[in-house]
């Protein structure tokens, strides 16, 4: 009889809720939470160790459990504060976070690096694909040359070996007559 796997729990965070999943490994806990990324490798989901939290998971294996995060009070204090109505004059706060110079663009030039190698061996292989093909198409007619100088050879032999049998044949015959 199969041995059940053994089973690990794991968490990510879902909205206000943590999503508890008892599976046997990570990439099972990502199918069950739906997801198509990595989120272990992005560090939004882990394996859970405490023994109160795996509970509920392990009673329930491969169904997605959600657990409220934090009470209500402590879900309304973590929102941002009310923006100031319409007409009313900016904060000083407000204006001294205007004031804070924007983080740098990312630079692209790795992406474009990437980008130019890529291209450089894509048009390197399409190169030597044309040469080899060149390659093939002269040894395919360099082919037919010698198949064309073999055919009129071999005729050529032929014609003789006809010739050297039709004058075997008659010299035959003019024996057997006499």
């Amino acid at each position: 009889m199969a041995k059940a796997p053994k089973l690990k729990v794991f968490t990510t965070a879902i909205g206000f809720h943590d999503a508890l999943v008892a599976a046997p490994s990570r990439a099972a806990a990502l199918r069950a939470w739906g997801s198509d990324r990595d989120l272990f490798a992005r560090g939004a989901a882990s394996e859970v160790t405490d023994p109160e939290l795996m509970k509920e998971a392990l009673a329930r294996p491969g169904e997605v459990v959600r657990r409220l995060r934090g009470s209500e009070a402590e879900q309304f204090a973590a929102l941002p504060p009310d923006r100031p109505a319409k007409g009313k004059t900016r904060s000083a706060k407000a204006r001294a976070n205007k004031a804070v110079p924007e983080k740098p663009k990312p630079s692209a030039r790795e992406l474009e690096r990437a980008e130019r190698s890529l291209q450089d061996t894509m048009k390197r292989h399409r190169e030597a694909d044309a040469a080899a093909k060149a390659k093939v198409e002269a040894a395919q007619r360099d082919r037919a040359d010698l198949q064309r100088q073999q055919r009129g050879e071999e005729d050529k032999l032929r014609a003789i070996r006809d010739d050297a049998q039709a004058a075997y044949d008659q010299a035959i015959e003019r024996w057997r007559k006499g």
